[in-house]
């Protein structure tokens, strides 16, 4: 008769025989499972690539400018400049890039002032005058020079040109310098950089733009490179910004006459009308981005004005 101990090895080794009996058939269950897996992952990104590659997953195009950013607003240090006034900053989305807007100033020298804002070529400008035109911003200050370019300066409440909001933005559409000629400057044929009813931007320092504007009531071409960007230009009403041009002027207190004698030069009220669609251009059109100079140099917030 066997004895014990042989009982005992047999019954391990049957043990033994089913536990790797066991573990063989679950290593050929997790293969399976694995291939076919494997396989169904294999299919799906077939399929998947055939829908992509004939275009089940475009979607339509979409032209919304709600969420695009137009504009960059820099806040302006108010302590360090009490003639700064904080009304707010406009909106950076949403804001229009193409076609016109309407501009109408009332001043006290006669008729209404009429301007067209160029909304392609400064957005950002608009976007400001509108947003500071409905908070009354402009109504009853005085334009508080007449300069020696030729320009009919306004659009600070504290009329000592260091006034604005407590914010700035960038220069946009200024225009580019004319090529070095033997010719005097400008040359006989060559168009002024800024024609008379040019409207255009004005601060200090140049490129913080703010509230100031200036319109030209004669051409006028800078010897050094161009500093004001254009935003606009008149349509009715030159004869009234030629009339205030022809204002004598005094010394404004830092040496140049250049300040109305009388000092009564008001702009009673400032409105802008809404956006005038650029015939053609499309009906919602997407802004190719912030204006120039781009945002890699923005200005840090100072007690500048413009």
């Amino acid at each position: 008769m066997a004895s014990s101990r042989d009982r005992q090895r047999k019954l391990a080794r049957a043990k033994l025989d089913r536990q790797l009996a066991r573990r063989a058939a679950a290593a050929r269950r997790r293969r399976r499972i694995q291939a076919g897996v494997g396989t169904a992952l294999i299919l799906v990104l077939v399929v998947a690539g055939s829908a992509w590659a004939l275009g089940a997953f475009d979607s339509e195009p979409t032209e919304d400018t709600a969420t695009d950013e137009v504009c960059l607003w820099t806040p302006q240090n108010t302590e360090g400049n009490a003639n700064l006034k904080d009304v707010g900053e406009p909106p950076t989305t949403g804001l229009p890039v193409t076609g016109t807007r309407p501009m109408t100033i009332v001043t006290n020298q006669g008729e209404p002032i009429s301007v067209e804002l160029d909304l392609a070529s400064a957005p950002c400008a608009a976007a400001s005058i509108a947003h500071l035109a409905s908070q009354s911003f402009y109504d009853n200050t005085k334009c508080h020079e007449i300069t020696t370019d030729g320009a009919v300066r306004c659009g600070d409440p504290s009329g000592t040109g260091l006034g604005g909001p407590a914010y700035s933005f960038y220069s946009e559409n200024v225009p580019t310098a004319p090529e070095a000629s033997p010719e005097p400057s400008p040359a006989p044929d060559e168009p002024p950089t800024y024609p008379k009813g040019t409207v255009a931007m004005i601060s200090n320092p140049p490129g913080a733009n703010g509230s100031q504007f200036l319109i030209f009531f004669k051409d006028f071409t800078p010897t050094e490179e161009p500093q004001y960007p254009i935003i606009g230009r008149v349509t009715e009403g030159l004869d009234v910004v030629e009339k205030i041009g022809a204002l004598p002027t005094v010394d404004n207190g830092a040496g140049e006459k250049v300040k109305p004698e009388n000092d009564d030069v008001v702009i009673q009220s400032l409105t802008v009308g809404e956006p005038v669609l650029d015939p053609a251009s499309p009906a919602d059109p997407a802004p190719s981005g912030t204006p120039s100079p781009q945002p890699s140099g923005a200005p840090e917030a100072s007690a500048s004005a413009g």
